[in-house]
């Protein structure tokens, strides 16, 4: 059975990358309702700290097994990393407290929007006229979907504006640590590192949860590190050009959730932003790909 799995495996590793992603995002769909749910019994600085924890104690024996995994040159980096992801997930958490579950969800799609932009300024590559298309159609996506022509932008799209942009500085510092530390290090001391970090503002608001919110801020946890995991296979398998359009299956989840447990409706201005947003990261997605076969 083992030989005919591989051999399968091998055969359609497109195939598996994208049954991977798919689900990839409908796990991140579920992450943000129990966010939503969650919001208003915990406090978002105790859903991190825990999200952490419990996402540690759900890799933790894969880690112990593998202890050269931990070896890294980038000791300083991994905790600077590790400091943003935690505010890009707080970040997230209070936009989803605060806001419809879908417009925080197509916000976030506008992360490799600000990596690119961000490649441009920082690590000094060359704008390509079809990328600046791309940025300038993701922006017109968030624009649609922040609508400051309304007045001001509500709190909880601020957040999730916040989130995309450490996302998108978190990408860019990965760019120079994947030279030379594996994804599993990445993961691990990702891990290792958050939940010290994540302690210090939960200790300020701590309230023991109750039984039943443990129980959910556990599969919670778990939830974000099998998600984390299976990303990362999904991208070993397969060109991010082929399994990218996949996550976008997140929004139509997320909307789905969004409606059937808080009665959230998703607006025509939502979609059409979402939509803007997934298709500018589709084409530098494919901008990026040609570049690398030109080389």
């Amino acid at each position: 059975m083992t030989s005919r799995w591989r051999n399968f495996a091998q055969r359609n590793q497109p195939l598996i990358a994208i049954m991977l992603m798919l689900l990839v995002s409908g796990f991140a769909a579920i992450d943000s309702a129990l966010v939503r749910h969650l919001s208003g019994a915990v406090h978002p600085f105790v859903m991190g700290f825990t999200r952490a924890l419990f996402g540690l104690l759900a890799v933790l024996p894969w880690i112990l097994s593998r202890r050269g995994m931990l070896r890294t040159e980038y000791r300083f980096l991994h905790l600077l990393r590790a400091a943003l992801k935690l505010a890009s997930v707080l970040a997230f958490f209070f936009a989803f407290a605060a806001a419809p579950l879908a417009d925080v969800t197509a916000i976030a799609f506008a992360s490799p929007i600000f990596v690119t932009l961000g490649a441009w300024v920082f690590l000094r590559e060359r704008p390509r006229p079809v990328r600046i298309l791309a940025v300038t159609l993701g922006f017109a996506g968030v624009l649609i979907v922040l609508r400051p022509d309304a007045g001001d932008i509500p709190i909880g799209l601020a957040y999730a504006l916040i989130g995309a942009v450490l996302v998108a500085v978190i990408q860019l510092i990965l760019k120079g640590m994947v030279a030379r530390d594996r994804t599993e290090t990445l993961v691990a001391w990702n891990l290792i590192l958050t939940v010290p970090l994540a302690a210090i503002p939960a200790a300020l608001v701590w309230q023991t949860p109750t039984a039943a919110e443990w129980l959910l801020l556990a599969l919670q946890g778990a939830l974000g590190a099998f998600a984390m995991t299976l990303a990362t296979r999904a991208f070993a398998l397969a060109d991010a050009s082929l399994i990218v359009p996949f996550d976008f299956l997140r929004l139509p989840f997320v909307a789905a959730l969004g409606y059937v447990f808080f009665g959230q409706v998703v607006t025509a201005t939502t979609w059409a932003g979402g939509i803007a947003i997934f298709v500018a990261t589709l084409v530098m997605v494919n901008s990026a790909r040609r570049m690398g076969g030109a080389r």
